[in-house]
């Protein structure tokens, strides 16, 4: 029977993104959704692009865009100064890429990766987003700063007028458990931060966690 797991931000936490994977085992007809913030902040953002560059042959992957890797693209594009990117996590993932934290170092696989990354993803009784949304706004019709950047903390919404349940990230969970609304399940677990990184089988609801080391949490 096909899966549908969720992933939440992973961060350049490459250890963790692999014991999980070797946990899961994904199988072709399986799909995966990974919720966005592949990079900064943990130490190997290269290392996990790679991984999901890799993992899209393997599966059905999709994967949507976080806001770190939205700043990263914008970054490229002259759209916002250089500092900034940094000051939110960037110097790790240009460290990642070798000596010189230069974007040249960044092979242009990558960037097509992120720039194919999706704003959200709808099934028949989910939905899947990076940070938020508003309950009673079709999700084709979300403006992108509510997609990429609203934390929970900031607006909590009520039930999305579809009634779908919605998996989100970009909100990290400090205390590594899983924050469950019921409409909403925010599995975002603080990896890089000593947390987990968080697999999660929107059906079955098993659940899948490691750290930045790649040890598996048991249930």
């Amino acid at each position: 029977m096909a899966r549908t797991i969720a992933i939440g931000d992973i961060h350049g936490c490459s250890t963790a993104f692999e014991a999980i994977l070797n946990a899961i085992r994904p199988r072709p007809e399986d799909t995966i959704v990974t919720l966005g913030d592949y990079i900064d902040r943990g130490p190997d953002s290269r290392g996990v692009l790679d991984r999901l560059i890799q993992l899209s042959r393997r599966c059905r992957l999709v994967p949507l865009l976080g806001n770190h890797d939205q700043m990263l693209l914008d970054v490229r594009s002259g759209k916002h100064p250089i500092y900034w990117f940094l000051d939110i996590g960037g110097t790790a993932t240009l460290d990642s890429y070798g000596p010189g934290r230069d974007l040249s170092l960044i092979p242009d696989e990558h960037f097509a990766f992120l720039e194919n990354c999706l704003d959200y993803y709808e099934t028949d009784n989910h939905i899947f987003v990076h940070a938020n949304y508003f309950p009673d706004i079709p999700m084709s019709e979300q403006p992108i700063s509510m997609l990429r950047w609203e934390s929970l903390r900031d607006t909590n919404p009520g039930p999305h007028d579809t009634g779908k349940t919605v998996i989100v990230g970009h909100t990290s969970q400090k205390n590594g458990e899983i924050l469950d609304l019921g409409h909403i399940k925010c599995i975002d677990t603080y990896c890089y931060g000593g947390g987990w990184l968080t697999g999660f089988d929107v059906s079955t609801e098993e659940i899948w966690q490691a750290n930045s080391q790649g040890t598996m949490r048991r249930p």
